[in-house]
C-alpha cells in the first residue's frame, strides 16, 4: 500500500475497454461474486441467529432468555454498523480499500468457523469476529465498484445495479439453504455453511485480484506525520470513551455482563449521531448554506432510524413470531423452516427494483425526498399495524403464514421508498468538508434504530404481539406523520441553501 500516484492509470481508466462482464469489466464479476458470497454467509447466520442464542441447551441452543436474546441479535446489527463507520475510516485513511476487504473477509470466515464450534466460549468469539469483519468489508468492497468507473461512465449506476443484484441473490438463498441445514443437522452445521460461503467470496476476491487494476489499492487520504500524535490521541480518547461508558452503565446495572453490554452499545449507538451532528454543524469549514441544509437531515435521518428500528425486526422479533405464533405451511407447501420468511425481502427487491425505478422515472423521480422518507417509514409502520391486528384477530391460534408473508413484501415496499434514496440524500445534504464521511453518517441510522429494538424487547419483556407490534406501528405512523408535514419545511432550507451558492435546486 502507498500514497496516491498522480501518473498512474486509474482503475476506470485500466479497465474501461473491457466489456466482457454483461457489458462491464471482469472486475465487477469479481465484486459481485465476493459480495454475493459474503451476504451469503452473512444472512445465513443471521437466519438462524436469534433461535441459536435463546434454544435450550438441551436442542443445541444457548439457553438465553428470549428478550435478551433477541436484544443481543439487535445489539449485534448495532455493532456491525457502528464498525462499519471504523472500516470505512482505516480503508481511507489506513491500508486502503482492498486489504480492508480481505482483511474483513479473513475476520468473518474465522468467525463463522467459531460459532461452528459446539461452546458457548467459541459461539460469543465467533459473534464478536463476524461483526468485527463486517464492519471492514462491508463499507470498502462497495467503494471499489465504484472505483472502477469514471464520473463520466454512463454505465456507473448500472454497475451498481447488478452489485447490488449479487446482494439480493446472496441474501434470498442464504436463510433456505442454512435453515434447511440447521434443521436437519443442528445449528452449528448451518453456521458451518456460513462459513463455506465466506470461504467462497474470499477465493473469488483473492483470485480475482488481477481483474482489479489496483482498485482499492491505495490509500486516497493517508495520515500524515504531522496528523499522527493527534490521531493516536484521538484514537485513544475514544477507546477510553467507550471503556468509561461501559463502567458508568456496568455500575448502574450492577453487573459487568450481557445486559450491561447492551445497554453501552444502544447508548453508545444513540450518543453517536449526536455528537456527529454536532461536530459537523460547529466546524469552521461548513458554511452557513450547509448548515441550512444539515439542519434538513435531521428529520430525515430521524425517519431512517425509525425505518430501520422496524425492518431489521426480520431476524429478531419476526423471526421469534414466525417459529411461535405463524403457521409454518402455506397451500401445497408444508412444514418449511421459520427461516424462510427472510428469503422474502431479497426477493421482493429483485422484482420490484425494477418496478420502483421505472416509476420514479416516469414521475420524474417524484415525490420529493422527504416525502418517499415519509412513505416509506409509513409502510413500515403500517406493516407492524396490520400485524398486531391479525394477531389479535387470532386468538390462541397461530396466524397463516401469508400474513407474516405480507409484512415482509408491505416492509420492502417501504425500503425500496426509503432506502434508495437515503445515502443519496445524505451524500447531496453533507457539507463538502464532510462529503466523504457521508456513508458513516448513513450507518449511524441503522445502528441506532436496532439499539432502540435493543432496549424494547427488555422493557416490554411477556408483552404480547398484539400491543408490541401494534404499539411501536403507532408510535412509527405519527412520526411518519410528522416527517410528511415537516417536507416543506426541509425543501425550503434545502432550496435556500442551494440559492446561495447559485446551483439548481435538488430534493424535489
Amino acid at each position: 500500500m502507498s500514497t496516491p500516484d498522480l501518473n498512474r492509470p486509474t482503475p476506470a481508466a485500466a479497465v474501461a475497454g473491457d466489456r466482457r462482464f454483461f457489458g462491464h469489466p471482469l472486475a465487477l464479476f469479481t465484486l459481485f461474486g465476493t459480495e454475493l458470497w459474503e451476504r451469503f454467509s452473512y444472512y445465513g447466520m443471521r437466519a438462524i441467529l436469534v433461535f441459536y442464542i435463546t434454544d435450550t441447551l438441551a436442542h443445541g441452543g444457548l439457553g438465553i432468555p428470549e428478550s435478551q436474546g433477541v436484544a443481543v441479535v439487535s445489539i449485534y446489527g448495532t455493532g456491525v454498523y457502528l464498525l462499519s463507520v471504523v472500516g470505512g475510516w482505516f480503508a481511507d485513511r489506513v491500508i486502503g480499500a482492498y486489504r480492508a476487504t480481505f482483511l474483513g473477509g479473513v475476520i468473518i470466515a474465522a468467525g463463522h468457523v467459531a460459532l461452528a464450534i459446539p461452546t458457548p466460549a467459541s459461539s460469543w468469539l465467533g459473534i464478536c469476529l463476524v461483526a468485527l469483519g463486517t464492519g471492514f468489508l462491508k463499507p470498502n468492497v462497495s467503494s471499489m465498484v465504484g472505483e472502477l468507473y469514471s464520473r463520466e461512465d454512463t454505465r456507473r449506476q448500472s454497475a451498481f445495479s447488478i452489485f447490488y443484484m449479487g446482494i439480493n441473490i446472496g441474501s434470498f438463498f442464504s436463510p433456505l439453504i442454512v435453515g434447511a441445514v440447521r434443521h436437519a443437522w443442528g445449528y452449528h452445521a448451518g453456521f458451518l455453511v456460513a462459513a463455506i460461503g465466506m470461504a467462497f467470496a474470499l477465493v473469488m476476491f483473492v483470485g480475482g485480484r488481477r481483474l482489479l487494476a489496483g482498485a482499492g489499492s491505495w490509500i486516497e487520504n493517508p495520515i500524515s506525520a504531522e496528523e499522527r500524535p493527534k490521531v493516536v490521541r484521538l484514537l485513544v480518547g475514544i477507546v477510553v470513551g467507550v471503556a468509561a461508558l461501559y463502567a458508568i452503565v456496568a455500575a448502574i446495572d450492577g453487573t459487568f455482563g450481557l445486559n450491561a453490554i447492551i445497554d453501552a452499545l444502544s447508548y453508545l449507538a444513540f450518543v453517536t449521531p449526536i455528537l456527529f451532528f454536532i461536530v459537523i454543524y460547529r466546524s469552521p469549514k461548513v458554511t452557513g448554506a450547509e448548515r441550512s441544509r444539515l439542519l434538513a437531515y435531521i428529520p430525515l435521518f430521524v425517519a431512517a432510524m425509525l425505518f430501520f428500528m422496524i425492518f431489521e425486526q426480520a431476524a429478531t422479533t419476526l423471526s421469534t413470531y414466525a417459529r411461535d405464533e405463524t403457521t409454518l405451511s402455506f397451500l401445497w407447501w408444508h412444514h418449511f423452516s421459520p427461516e424462510t420468511f427472510q428469503s422474502i425481502n431479497p426477493l421482493g427487491i429483485i422484482v420490484l427494483a425494477p418496478v420502483f425505478a421505472w416509476i420514479w422515472l416516469k414521475t420524474k423521480d417524484r415525490p420529493a425526498t422527504p416525502y418517499k422518507f415519509a412513505i416509506g417509514l409509513a409502510l413500515a409502520a403500517l406493516s407492524f399495524l396490520f400485524l398486531a391486528i391479525m394477531s389479535a384477530a387470532s386468538g390462541e391460534a397461530k396466524t397463516g403464514a401469508w400474513v407474516l408473508g405480507l409484512v415482509y413484501v408491505i416492509q420492502t415496499l417501504g425500503e425500496l421508498c426509503l432506502s434508495p434514496v437515503g445515502l443519496a440524500a445524505t451524500t447531496l445534504l453533507a457539507p463538502r468538508a464532510f462529503r466523504g464521511q457521508a456513508m458513516a453518517l448513513w450507518f449511524l441510522a441503522p445502528a441506532a434504530g436496532q439499539a432502540i429494538t435493543a432496549q424494547l424487547v427488555q422493557a416490554t419483556e411477556n408483552v404480547a404481539p398484539t400491543p408490541f407490534f401494534g404499539g411501536i406501528g403507532g408510535v412509527a405512523l405519527v412520526f411518519a406523520g410528522l416527517v410528511a408535514a415537516l417536507g416543506p419545511w426541509v425543501l425550503r432550507r434545502m432550496r435556500s441553501a442551494d440559492a446561495v451558492e447559485g446551483v439548481h435546486t435538488s430534493g424535489d
